[in-house]
């Protein structure tokens, strides 16, 4: 099928999807758990039993009148982990939290100050494992305008919004690799614009387009 260029269509695409746990996600290694992560394309990094810390982010796709676009945040250069990169909006799983939606809603609140109430939350993509140790928890929200943005500082350097349609035109995706720790990694990474969106960030929107896609 073609692009989604309504919400209506994403919605109808999310309650027709299979929950996380029975989609055929990527498998790299035998016998691995159907998550996706940086192992997908570098399966070395896989290590079984290796304690996760368990987080949550929101994949804020925002309908705007020219059409939706995904909504998402550049990291500052300070940041201990991930510093500088493009993301969602999210972090730990709080011991408060009760699930990992309401984690991503608090989360979003407090990074962008973008009020959940603006928020329809719609399912979730496949848990994801980032290399640095962190079982990710990916959660879809169709975002309804106005609403205002308040960036905490110390965490978020820019708020900014791509087209949904760029995530959705496979010629955008490509992958890359570079010399790190004496081996070649590989990644995903959209080039947009002055932003190079890669790694953990690249890995679930391309997640996103494939439950679109169908």
């Amino acid at each position: 099928m073609g692009s989604l260029v309504t919400a209506g269509e994403i919605i109808a695409r999310f309650s027709a999807a299979d929950p996380p746990a029975r989609r055929s996600a990527p498998v790299s290694l035998k016998g691995s758990a159907k998550l996706r992560g940086d192992h997908d394309l570098n399966p070395d990094l896989y290590e079984p039993g290796r304690p996760l810390t368990d987080a949550a982010v929101l994949v804020p796709i925002v309908e705007r009148t020219a059409g939706l676009t995904v909504l998402l945040t550049r990291r500052t250069d300070h940041l201990h982990d991930h510093a500088g990169q493009i993301s969602f909006p999210g972090g730990r799983i709080d011991p408060g939290d009760q699930s990992p939606e309401g984690a991503a809603l608090r989360e979003t609140e407090e990074e962008i100050g973008l009020a959940r109430t603006h928020i329809n939350l719609l399912g979730r993509l496949d848990t994801y494992v980032v290399r640095t140790g962190f079982q990710v928890y990916p959660v879809v929200g169709l975002v309804t305008p106005p609403f205002s943005i308040e960036a905490d500082s110390f965490e978020v350097a820019e708020v900014f919004e791509v087209p949904l349609s760029f995530f959705l035109d496979p010629g955008n995706k490509e992958c890359r690799s570079r010399e790190y720790q004496g081996k070649e990694r590989y990644f995903y990474v959209y080039p947009y614009k002055d932003y190079f969106i890669w790694g953990a960030t690249a890995g679930m929107l391309g997640n996103l387009a494939e439950i679109l896609k169908g």
